[in-house]
């Protein structure tokens, strides 16, 4: 079943993003009154095809690993002297770039839009509140106290793990100072610390980011006391952080739930930080029945959970501020990988997005839709590099074109297109090494 869920959610989230970029595409050279003969989602041979009004034929492959637009050019075929001004290669080379951005675009708007429809429906996390620090990891030495809640990464706001982890994919392979603010839960004063790095996780497959910067993250702190309920009545607080229970240290919020679940109906004994003192409580969990017949314990409390929502209005900057820092953020990794300053392991290919597009679709929603905006921005960012068989090749010869006076000759485009080929061939194989060695 979960293998089912995984190809499912890949087909969905392919489907969705080479539907949109192939539209991109279909639109604008509509606009720019080109013949367009064919609009296939996949590649190879087709499971199902209808021909519009327009005579254009939408097709649905057996493949889906992309898509296409074919469009009237006299380079693939003869073309009447009736049409040959809706020709492709007829087109200005203005027309036929603004077809080729046309893709790219689309991809970029697609993330806008999803960005925009999670701002609106709620934006939600677990706040980034850390563990006890080892003293010799980065936040160790630069002094981050234990049990403090990280609420900036380099003047930016980190609300929620996620944003945090975004914060820092910007730095590695960076050399100098990372700054972070923290604050303990419940206090307004805040403190500025400099985390010194050095080509920070440089060549590493698959870092960690969190646990190398010496991040325990979830520690047994309570951003929720139910009213009325068990932890309520025992006299924990909101920002109580549970240190132990019966004498044993209690390691991360899965521990307490844990030890909590397994002890119905029976007294235990806490010891609480608050507030930098230490109290001594006594618990009772309630008994709970589960639908499978088993009996847990409950108290009440939950983690420091964190739920924004915004109006249409004010989610709009909010969604394109968060598409351009993606973009930002996908070009400073290529680059990275490019100079040897992020490892090509940390490259995906089609294996490692079913996986994470499974786990996405199955974690709920906002998940899904935010790997979703991801990956369209992923699309339209490579799809724009300057490499033959890509839209960006495609807008480079046409810069050409125009800086020369004439177009590239045809076995220009030919030896790059073979060079293209090989390019993105390579990447693919590359990407698929590195998923099977995740396997």
């Amino acid at each position: 079943m979960d293998l089912l869920h995984t190809l499912l959610a890949l087909i969905v989230t392919i489907a969705i993003l080479v539907t949109v970029h192939e539209y991109g595409h279909l639109l604008v050279a509509r606009w720019c009154n080109v013949k367009v003969l064919k609009f296939s989602v996949g590649m190879g041979p087709s499971i199902w095809s209808r021909r519009a009004r327009s005579g254009i034929e939408y097709s649905v492959a057996a493949l889906p690993i992309g898509g296409y637009v074919r469009m009237l050019d006299e380079r693939e075929g003869g073309v009447s002297p009736a049409d040959r001004h809706r020709a492709f290669n007829a087109k200005t080379p203005w027309q036929r770039i603004a077809i080729a951005l046309g893709g790219p675009v689309a991809n970029l708007l697609l993330a806008i839009a999803v960005y925009w429809l999670i701002s609106i429906t709620g934006v939600s996390g677990f706040a980034p509140i850390i563990g006890d620090v080892p003293e010799d990891s980065p936040l160790g030495r630069a002094g981050v106290p234990a049990n403090v809640e990280i609420i900036e990464v380099d003047g930016r706001a980190t609300p929620t793990w996620q944003v945090l982890n975004m914060r820092l994919v910007r730095r590695l392979g960076d050399t100098g100072e990372i700054e972070v603010v923290t604050r303990r839960p419940g206090s307004e004063r805040s403190e500025r610390h400099q985390v010194s790095v050095e080509r920070w996780l440089s060549g590493v497959d698959d870092p960690n980011l969190l646990a190398e910067l010496g991040l325990r993250p979830f520690p047994a702190v309570l951003g929720e006391v139910v009213p009325e309920g068990a932890a309520a009545r025992s006299g924990l607080r909101n920002g109580d952080r549970v240190l132990s229970v019966d004498g044993e240290a209690v390691d991360g919020w899965r521990d307490w739930v844990e030890r909590v679940q397994q002890a119905p109906g029976r007294s235990l004994e806490l010891e609480v930080e608050r507030a930098g003192r230490h109290l001594m409580l006594s618990l009772t969990p309630e008994r709970r029945i589960l639908d499978d017949g088993r009996e847990i314990g409950f108290v009440g409390t939950g983690p420091i959970y964190r739920m924004s929502r915004f109006g249409p209005l004010e989610a709009l900057p909010r969604a394109l501020g968060q598409t351009w820092e993606t973009t930002v953020l996908t070009l400073e990794i290529l680059r990275k990988m490019v100079v040897g300053l992020v490892s090509t392991r940390n490259l995906s290919g089609p294996i490692t997005i079913a996986k994470v597009a499974g786990d996405s679709a199955q974690s709920g929603l906002e998940t899904f839709l935010a790997f979703l905006a991801l990956l369209s921005v992923s699309l339209a960012v490579l799809n724009l590099l300057p490499i033959p068989v890509l839209d960006g090749g495609h807008i480079l010869y046409c810069l050409v074109e125009l800086v020369k006076g004439s177009p590239v000759s045809e076995r220009a485009q030919r030896l790059g297109m073979q060079v293209g080929i090989v390019l993105v061939a390579g990447l693919m194989l590359l990407a698929v090494y590195n998923d099977l060695m995740r396997l």
